[in-house]
């Protein structure tokens, strides 16, 4: 298998979840061995930030990269989850603000956009990240992300809400491209209403509304039309956990089981991952 990058550039824009103002992003190909980059190009001297686990900044509600300047990108998981589902190794993203756009809270535009636009395999092969042994971190509530060997990626995700309307919810299989396209890439973010009511009076969540996530309201959803897929919650944390592990540089062939956890868990098995040589290799 030989590495990819897109044949052409493209934009996609929106609004940031948070500020509520326009983010606009440009996809540039990329050569070999470049890997997937953000670049701030609203910000003097333009800085770029590696899309890896290494420079994770912050888990908080998403997964946001940093420098040592103090220079950001947030929300890159569900572009992240869509780039490494369409198998794209190589990658220059332009972005003109902090935040990437929220667009309908799931990876489905994302996913939509880079169909559009023809991939090109490029003269070197592509590597993966073959796990070796069993690489578990767990906090002390008892949400845990595991990853063990096998030889291709799949996940095994579980999560269980107070709300009657998610209660338990399970994931479990292979990933590619048709199940990402059919039963996960349209999967949207979700929260309580209180959870906004809280943020939006602290300042935060400017740019949130119905069209961007599925906000639940005691035993309602307030969203018309309710869920796209009834096991959408889960399947949203899935997004998620694609899109934090592709930060480990290259795909991962290994199955990952998670049970309430999040970015912050995903970040964490990386780091454990990436302790030894004995726990991975390079293939």
């Amino acid at each position: 298998m030989k590495q990819h990058t897109l044949a052409y550039g493209t934009e996609i824009k929106g609004i940031g979840l948070h500020s509520g103002c326009e983010s606009v992003l440009r996809l540039h190909p990329a050569p070999v061995n470049y890997g997937i980059v953000f670049k701030r190009v609203d910000l003097n001297g333009q800085p770029e930030i590696k899309a890896l686990y290494s420079n994770v900044v912050d888990t908080r509600n998403c997964t946001c990269l940093g420098d040592d300047k103090g220079n950001i990108v947030s929300t890159i998981e569900h572009l992240m989850a869509a780039l490494a589902v369409m198998n794209i190794d190589n990658l220059l993203i332009e972005v003109n603000s902090p935040e990437m756009p929220i667009m309908d809270g799931s990876a489905l535009p994302f996913w939509r956009l880079l169909q559009s636009v023809k991939t090109v395999e490029q003269e070197m092969p592509r590597h993966f990240i073959k796990v070796l042994q069993t690489i578990r971190f767990e906090d002390e509530k008892g949400g845990y992300v595991e990853l063990s060997p096998s030889n291709d990626f799949r996940v095994n995700f579980e999560i269980e809400f107070p709300s009657p309307i998610v209660g338990y919810q399970e994931f479990s299989g292979s990933i590619n491209a048709d199940v990402f396209e059919k039963e996960i890439a349209p999967c949207r973010t979700f929260c309580e209403k209180y959870q906004v009511d809280y943020l939006q009076s602290i300042g935060l969540i400017k740019g949130g509304s119905l069209d961007n996530a599925v906000v639940l309201d005691g035993n309602k959803i307030l969203n018309p039309g309710g869920f796209r897929i009834s096991n959408e919650c889960v399947n949203h944390k899935v997004i998620d956990a694609i899109g934090d592990m592709y930060t480990a540089g290259y795909q991962i062939l290994g199955t990952l089981k998670a049970s309430k956890s999040g970015h912050y868990h995903n970040n964490e098995v990386l780091k454990k991952l990436f302790l030894s040589p004995s726990n991975y290799e390079i293939i």
